[in-house]
């Protein structure tokens, strides 16, 4: 029970980073790396809010708004710099490193285990009944998860939503309706590196600490959630993506704790096992892509 808990934990709160990477990469077709920087920059900004006395409750949505205010930066250099979609993350998430730290007061770890969180406060410890507490954190990232898609899949039904969607598909229809182009890519940006920032600062809030390096490997976790749920679900008509990038995640995850509980490799090689499932589900993606093609 512990490992089906701690699956649903983790691929739920990653479920949140990976919608955002569902617009860079599924919507904008923009190759973001700079989610590997906002997932800890919402971590390390949560966590100085919470040292400082800031209710864990309004951390979260302040975390939100710093993604999105890097998101218009990664935006800006592309959009208005000229600067290639792939350097202009790489330029934001290294520059980032150092944000970061200066946020957590120059510390690489920073702990905040005396302090209250959204799942570990004194509502949570004296109102609720026994039998729940022990599901409370899996039930509370669960709400933040819904609130995410429900939000992104009414933004995505909006004129703006429609036109975020044509500028990945066809940014010359985007010129056509007397738009610009990217304007739209900021805004994108912006909204998925907002995902992004809010799940570290839920990862945070759940760990109780931030460190620098909670970010290593966040857009390959993303990606692989985003492949994985829309590859194996794509066929069921009814299934909004929003949904199905949730179930990728939390199914990656189980595949992940998996390939640990075997024991073939030790937890410490969590990230090569996380690139090795990334790569396989690509190569069985585009085997499945390539049969398609074939039978068309």
């Amino acid at each position: 029970m512990a490992i089906l808990l701690g699956i649903f934990e983790e691929g739920l709160i990653y479920a949140i980073m990976a919608l955002g990477v569902y617009i860079t990469y599924k919507i904008l077709d923009f190759p973001d790396l700079s989610v590997d920087g906002t997932f800890p920059l919402g971590a390390a900004l949560t966590a100085g809010l919470i040292v400082k006395g800031v209710s864990p409750v309004w951390a979260l949505p302040l975390s939100f708004f710093a993604g999105v205010l890097a998101g218009c930066v990664t935006g800006v250099i592309h959009v208005k710099c000229k600067v290639r979609d792939l350097f202009s993350g790489i330029i934001v998430m290294t520059a980032l490193y150092s944000v970061n730290l200066r946020i957590a007061g120059m510390k690489a770890n920073l702990p905040f285990l005396s302090q209250d969180t959204i799942f570990d406060n004194e509502w949570t410890r004296n109102s609720l009944p026994a039998s729940v507490r022990p599901y409370i954190v899996v039930i509370i990232l669960a709400v933040i998860a819904l609130i995410c898609k429900f939000v992104l899949d009414w933004y995505l039904n909006t004129r703006s939503g429609y036109l975020l969607r044509a500028a990945g598909d066809n940014d010359a229809l985007v010129t056509s309706l007397a738009e610009d182009k990217g304007r739209v890519k900021i805004i994108g940006l912006a909204i998925a590196n907002g995902f992004a920032a809010l799940a570290g600062g839920v990862f945070a809030q759940k760990q109780a600490f931030f460190d620098i390096s909670i970010g290593t490997g966040t857009m390959v976790f993303g990606l692989a959630s985003v492949i994985l749920g829309t590859q194996l679900f794509h066929r069921f008509g009814k299934l909004k993506a929003t949904t199905a990038v949730i179930a990728g995640a939390i199914l990656y995850k189980a595949c992940v704790a998996f390939v640990i509980s075997m024991r073939i490799v030790k937890a410490t090689d969590l990230k090569l096992i996380t690139a090795a499932i990334l790569l396989l589900i690509l190569i069985v993606s585009d085997s499945m892509k390539r049969k398609g093609a074939h039978h068309a």
